[in-house]
């Protein structure tokens, strides 16, 4: 990737343009990042605030909770815990704290365990019913999977006071071992720059490097197109007519067993391509499709389809995609101009003047909606 990002640089003819770009990018960056430090610092004072309540309320006298406050410490509890929160009551009293509601059985005793850890809290009385078939029970229906109470830093998505402190000792220690010249070193360097890059995407490793299945980037977005939600529909259920409209999008054709074959272009115009299928198809109202397991190019998207009051649609696209070298390969993407982001602005924009006005403009050329072929 190196060789290939020096060579786009250096390009005798676009080469000076690419430059500035990345010049561009690159302040850019710097002005959010310090917008960032913002965010950081109220982060910070927070725990600072947290951590002083904590200590007084565990070393001076009269710092015993009162039943209020314990039970909001263990509603705090159940949200990090359990993925049906909602389905769960406390009361405390006297040192003693009842728990009940429905759970799911592999959730009691992580709860139970984090329970008995709230200040003020003596007992814990477990009436809890355990949903040993959930999708038998309404209250146990849907939810995620909680991280539990595990150290920030082994979460997949972490604060941002987390991500500074850990982004400098990456940093101290990448330098230190760039400065000890041997393999040692090299070894504590490549820990630190990994580290560093942790903390700057906050993503987990998998999808750092490409490992983390069809979501590594996610992007959405959406627009309101002043057409009826029956043809906005039947226009994007036909995937052939996407290059009409997504610059990036080189051809879309169906292959055998509802597979339709994807060809576009990459970072750097490297040619990609994968095979897809549709997951689920509501008629005016949703579109899911996934890439097959090998893709070169990993993703997963859906459209939901609303019909407003005047009569009009709104259009709700969610992306996710896996790109080569994962989120790395996204920010160096990003930095040479090739912004998924950006790209889809610009497809939904002459998307909506392709079906409000029949005509658009896509890889310098214009585009009407008689040319399309259903």
């Amino acid at each position: 990737m190196a060789g290939a990002v020096t060579m786009y640089l250096l390009d005798p003819q676009q080469g000076r343009r690419r430059r500035a770009l990345v010049r561009d990018k690159a302040v850019r960056a710097g002005h959010e990042a310090s917008d960032a430090t913002g965010v950081v610092a109220r982060d910070m004072a927070h725990r600072a605030w947290g951590f002083l309540a904590e200590l007084r309320g565990r070393l001076l006298p009269g710092g015993t909770p009162t039943p209020r406050r314990t039970e909001e410490r263990a509603r705090a509890i159940l949200g990090r815990v359990v993925s049906h929160p909602g389905a769960i009551t406390v009361n405390a009293q006297n040192g003693r704290l009842v728990v009940s509601g429905y759970i799911l059985e592999r959730e009691v005793d992580p709860l139970l365990n984090a329970l008995r850890s709230v200040p003020g809290v003596q007992e814990v009385e477990n009436r809890l019913e355990v949903g040993h078939q959930p999708e038998h029970m309404p209250s146990l229906q849907g939810g995620r999977r909680r991280p539990g109470l595990v150290p920030d830093i082994f979460q997949r998505r972490m604060a941002p006071a987390t991500r500074l402190l850990l982004g400098a000792g990456s940093t101290a220690l990448t330098l230190y071992g760039l400065g000890r010249r041997d393999l040692p070193g090299g070894v504590l360097a490549t820990l630190g720059l990994v580290t560093g890059v942790r903390a700057a995407t906050n993503l987990d490793y998998r999808n750092l490097v490409g490992l983390g299945g069809r979501e590594a980037v996610r992007i959405q977005n959406a627009i309101e197109i002043d057409a009826p939600v029956e043809d906005v529909f039947d226009f994007l259920r036909h995937f052939e007519n996407y290059p009409r409209f997504m610059h990036h999008i080189r051809q879309v054709r169906q292959g055998e067993n509802g597979v339709w074959h994807w060809e576009a272009d990459g970072p750097l115009g490297i040619g990609v391509s994968w095979d897809a299928v549709v997951t689920r198809l509501e008629p005016n109202r949703r579109i899911s499709w996934k890439s097959l397991p090998g893709s070169e190019v990993g993703n997963t998207g859906t459209l939901w389809f609303e019909p407003t009051a005047d009569g009009k649609t709104r259009v709700h696209v969610l992306m996710g995609y896996n790109p080569p070298a994962g989120a790395v390969g996204h920010a160096v993407a990003v930095l040479l101009g090739a912004d998924p982001r950006r790209q889809m602005d610009e497809d939904l924009v002459r998307l909506q003047s392709l079906i409000e006005r029949g005509k658009t403009s896509a890889k310098g050329q214009q585009v009407t909606r008689e040319e399309i072929a259903r």
